[in-house]
Order: structure tokens, then C-alpha cells, then sequence
């Protein structure tokens, strides 16, 4: 397997491959693969933290990471999103999710980031240290506290940080 940025050639494959990841998901909108191609166009895309996993020259794993922020009084702090992360069903439970974070944590961090905010389940992502947004100032609105997730990539890094999360 290689994981490696996506390309305006993978266009169409990512949509298919997240559109058919996501049938067979637990927790489902029925719309993510129109929410990647909606993030892609966004002004958060960041094209080297959108990644795909490959393998026999098949995409069979996807990943974004976009920018967001934290708005204080309106202060903006830059943060970033990981949404979505899919896996195709018959690569699932083999590695492909777990590298596909992992690489998007590194990069991100090389990238000089901060910390990666995200909705999902806190058993899976628990992992790669993200919790509960609940134990910091941060604030949002979309969805019960124990599934909004964050990860500091730097220690203490939501220190003294407080507001609202804020998507493009």
C-alpha cells in the first residue's frame, strides 16, 4: 500500500470510492462524497493534507484534512478538520484507516499545525489521542460533545484557547 497526495486525476475514483465507502458505514449522511468534492473547492483545501491510500494502482482508502478556525471575539485561529476518512469495505479492519490518519497527523505536523478538530467515534479515534472537545474552551454546535473530537499536536497547544470551531 502507498499512501501519497491526491491529484485532479484521482477526482472522480475519490468520489466513487468515498460514495461506496460510506454505503456500507455505521454513521452515514448519504452526501459525503459531495462533501469532499464541496471541501475540495473550499477555501480550507490544503492539496498535500488530502491523501489517498493505493494499492495495485487502485484507490482504496481516502483522507482530508482542511482548514478551519477557532473564532474568538473575532479572532481566528487557524485549526484543522479531518473529514472524511474512508475505507473501502473489503480493506477495512487491515490497516488502511489507522495509516491513512497517521500519515495526515505527521504531515500536518511538519506542516507547523496545531491541533486537528473532527466528529466521529471516540472509540475509534481514541487511538490517535484525540477526546472530547469537552474538557476545552472550544465550543460547537453540530453535534453531542463526546463525538467532537480533538487532538493537540503539540503539547498543550489548546491552552488559553478559547471560542467557537468555524467551518468554511
Amino acid at each position: 500500500m502507498r499512501i501519497r497526495p491526491e491529484t485532479a486525476a484521482d477526482y472522480n475514483e475519490i468520489y466513487s470510492l468515498v460514495k461506496v465507502a460510506f454505503e456500507t458505514a455505521k454513521v452515514k449522511d448519504g452526501d459525503e462524497q459531495d462533501y469532499a468534492v464541496k471541501l475540495r473547492s473550499g477555501a480550507g483545501y490544503i492539496p498535500g493534507l488530502a491523501l489517498v491510500a493505493e494499492e495495485n494502482n487502485r484507490l482504496i482508502g481516502h483522507i482530508m484534512l482542511t482548514k478551519i478556525h477557532i473564532d474568538h471575539e473575532g479572532h481566528k485561529q487557524d485549526a484543522l478538520l479531518l473529514s472524511p476518512l474512508s475505507v473501502l469495505l473489503e480493506y477495512r479492519n487491515k490497516g488502511v484507516g489507522s495509516a491513512l490518519v497517521r500519515d495526515s497527523l505527521e504531515r500536518a505536523k511538519k506542516l507547523g499545525y496545531k491541533y486537528i478538530f473532527l466528529v466521529g467515534d471516540p472509540a475509534y479515534y481514541s487511538r490517535f489521542g484525540f477526546s472530547s472537545i469537552s474538557g476545552y474552551a472550544i465550543t460547537q454546535s453540530l453535534v453531542p460533545n463526546e463525538y467532537a473530537l480533538v487532538l493537540e499536536l503539540q503539547a498543550n497547544a489548546l491552552s488559553g484557547v478559547s471560542g467557537s470551531i468555524e467551518l468554511h
